[in-house]
């Protein structure tokens, strides 16, 4: 036995606007969505980006030399090194670090330690005006970690050294404070230190009208996703998602009886008609100011289909194309439920065959109001 339901609108595919696949950055755009699951989705996925993804960082830090015998506290300034070891913890605490795949250690979170000699020499100094820079790829050196920013300071040497420096990574979730961090094995000499696990910097999500049919009562979700490189945006909005199936499965033990949705589609040609009637405007039969008209007259967009094929950065792209004239654009589209970056596929219309399948739908529909004008005249004949 089951309960019957009423269909829900769902979205069929995703818009992901980039800028290039190794971006840290990426907007997702899906709708329709029934009203308020815009909100509903977009605040649960957001949180769960921020709070809940795991990835490596350094969790530990231990120089040759600093704590032993002789040395009063951690802090002190280091023989040859411009830098104490406060600023020094600082500089290992931006370390970005990234895990490659591999068929070892699959599911192990155990820590491990990373141990590198670090060697300057005084011919090193003397290229360097008598300063070397020690950058985070000069202390790890290991096939399995990818340095998102090996560039990154960490001290500044003034003399010959040669010290070994061992970091102990790990996985880890949010933000953890040096004594949260447990460490069965530590050694007298090894500083624990903060770590920031969390690799997505900034999620944000707007909720806009959507429209099926003459209904614009629903919800458009769009998610801007920023991360620091440690993963891609894909990655974090799909981790995000499998966490929270995961925190869904408890609660289906109370499935009393199953649901089956209403799947009827209905009647869609009208609501076709009536989106390719906008369309197929051209961009001198809606009003827009001289300056952008020209900008897309210049960037040959002819057509609504054709314009809102291309995603909103890419506009920026054009000559003397601005904000200003962006938004004026993106104001006019809204006023007719239409917006940048629309996917189109569902129709066959892709930004390679735009055009060609635009004046296709433009002959057909002008052929058949001139078969109904026919019609009408033999009709109104018929009866005199």
């Amino acid at each position: 036995m089951s309960v019957k339901y009423g269909k829900f609108e769902m979205p069929q595919r995703i818009i992901v606007d980039q800028e290039s696949p190794e971006s840290n950055f990426a907007r997702y755009i899906a709708e329709p969505f029934e009203r308020g699951f815009g909100h509903t989705i977009g605040n649960a996925l957001r949180r769960m980006m921020l709070s809940s993804l795991e990835t490596l960082a350094i969790i530990s830090v231990r120089i040759e030399g600093v704590l032993q015998e002789g040395v009063p506290h951690e802090y002190m300034a280091l023989d040859g090194i411009i830098e104490d070891m406060i600023n020094i913890i600082l500089n290992f605490k931006g370390a970005l670090l990234r895990k490659l795949p591999s068929d070892e250690e699959v599911g192990s979170r155990d820590s491990r330690i990373l141990t590198h000699l670090v060697e300057v020499t005084q011919d090193d100094l003397d290229r360097n005006n008598g300063q070397y820079a020690v950058t985070l790829r000069d202390v790890i050196d290991d096939d399995d970690i990818e340095l998102i920013n090996p560039s990154l300071h960490l001290f500044t040497v003034t003399k010959p050294m040669r010290r070994q420096i061992a970091l102990r990574i790990a996985y880890g979730r949010g933000y953890v404070p040096s004594e949260r961090h447990v460490i069965r094995d530590k050694t007298a000499d090894e500083i624990v230190i903060d770590s920031s696990f969390s690799p997505v910097r900034l999620v944000r999500y707007y909720v806009e009208y959507a429209r099926v049919g003459q209904d614009t009562d629903f919800d458009r979700l769009i998610i801007e996703v920023t991360t620091d490189g440690r993963i891609k945006p894909g990655e974090a909005l799909s981790f995000a998602v499998q966490i929270g199936l995961k925190h869904f499965e408890v609660f289906d033990r109370f499935k009393h009886f199953p649901i089956s949705f209403d799947e009827q589609e209905g009647d869609q040609t009208a609501d076709f008609d009536e989106l390719f009637d906008k369309l197929s405007l051209g961009i001198d039969e809606i009003e827009l100011s001289v300056r952008s008209a020209n900008c897309l007259t210049g960037a040959n967009i002819e057509t609504l289909a054709e314009l809102v094929c291309i995603p909103e950065r890419r506009m920026l792209e054009f000559r003397n194309f601005g904000k200003k004239s962006l938004n004026e654009i993106k104001a006019k589209l809204h006023e007719m439920d239409l917006y940048l970056g629309m996917d189109l596929s569902r129709f066959g219309l892709a930004p390679e065959n735009v055009k060609e399948k635009i004046q296709q739908y433009r002959e057909k529909h002008k052929k058949k109001k001139q078969v109904l004008k026919q019609e009408s005249y033999e009709t109104s004949q018929s009866d005199v």
